[in-house]
């Protein structure tokens, strides 16, 4: 059987590595792609690497042009797809690729985003360990999924496995993390322009600004902490795409560096796109570029007390379209890695 697509927010950087992962993909065919101002024009002016969808043309983003589709894909700004989403099918499988559906809380979207706050979907992060088992068992058959925000993902990836095993503390977690401005969509704006980014690193964010805390601090708490703290520092470096996370945590009192190695062997064993480094082996961001795959590489800082783990992504593929596309294929029974690789592209 072959599934009928639509992508809403087709001309920007998510919706374009969506319909990138979906032009390859055994079960999906594209046959809507939506946007706003660029409605109305041919999608491989603004997707040239897309030669495939060369014979896609754009159409406005509305629930008209939407509705009637197997699947619905919405990689738009968060406040765009909370009422579109309304207004489909419950048959349909939608895609939230945007912020609108991934926080339980409303206070948390209230004191981080604003506006109106709908309902929290299933979470598109299939490996995420929890205290009952994985992600993965709240999306099968789900009709409404959440893509994770892409830094989010990447630090509960990095640092569930120890809260459920027990081998790390809640509190006192402190993370920093190399991204690439992609991240923050395509956009005219002076921080992501060429002459500012080049030859430079710029924190943003700084001092627990960052939208992606709640996020982080809801799929630990599904992992087992009860009130976890959090200090979150995000560096904008030139690269196009790619997040480096450096995440460390105390050690809890007792737990040798065997037991933190086990807790994370543990927890992404078998996943192959969740992949934990041989001892003494750290991941770079050149080595997931393209990729649906998470590398982390593990260590004890005894002098310090401290767990450091580093974890390894393209913000674009696992952090996004990859995740959103993985968690597709589960939810309608398909191969969940159809579509999708764990190979990067080099150099």
């Amino acid at each position: 059987m072959t599934f009928s697509v639509a992508v809403a927010g087709a001309s920007g950087y998510a919706g374009g590595e969506v319909l990138r992962i979906l032009a390859a993909h055994p079960d999906f065919e594209v046959v809507t792609v939506t946007a706003n101002a660029n409605a109305g024009r041919p999608l491989i002016e603004h997707q040239p690497h897309l030669r495939s969808l060369s014979h896609l043309t754009l159409v406005a983003t509305t629930a008209e042009n939407l509705v009637g589709h197997d699947v619905v894909f919405l990689a738009l700004p968060h406040g765009a797809s909370g009422a579109l989403a309304e207004a489909l099918d419950d048959r349909t499988l939608v895609v939230d690729c945007g912020a609108d559906h991934r926080l339980e809380n409303e206070a948390d979207w209230s004191a981080f985003y604003g506006g109106q706050h709908f309902a929290a979907w299933p979470y598109a992060v299939p490996e995420l360990p929890t205290t009952t088992g994985k992600q993965r068992e709240r999306l099968v058959g789900t009709r409404r999924i959440a893509a994770p925000g892409c830094n989010a993902s990447a630090v509960s990836l990095a640092l569930a496995p120890g809260i459920r095993a027990g081998v790390i503390e809640q509190h006192d977690i402190v993370t920093v993390l190399a991204v690439g401005p992609s991240g923050a969509g395509k956009k005219l704006e002076v921080p992501y322009l060429a002459s500012e980014l080049l030859g430079s690193a710029a924190p943003y964010a700084v001092g627990g600004t960052h939208r992606h805390i709640p996020e982080i601090q809801q799929n630990l708490r599904l992992a087992g902490a009860s009130d976890p703290t959090l200090s979150f520092t995000p560096v904008l470096v030139p690269m196009a795409r790619g997040i480096l996370v450096t995440a460390t945590a105390r050690l809890v009192a007792g737990a040798s560096p065997a037991d933190v190695r086990k807790a994370w062997s543990d927890a992404y064993d078998g996943e192959p796109f969740v992949q934990l480094l041989p001892e003494g082996s750290f991941p770079r961001t050149a080595d997931v570029l393209g990729a649906n795959t998470a590398l982390i590489g593990l260590a004890v800082d005894e002098a310090a007390g401290r767990v450091v783990s580093v974890l390894a992504m393209d913000n674009l593929v696992k952090g996004t379209a990859g995740a959103a596309v993985q968690c597709a294929n589960i939810a309608l029974g398909l191969d969940e890695s159809a579509g999708l690789s764990v190979n990067g592209v080099a150099p």
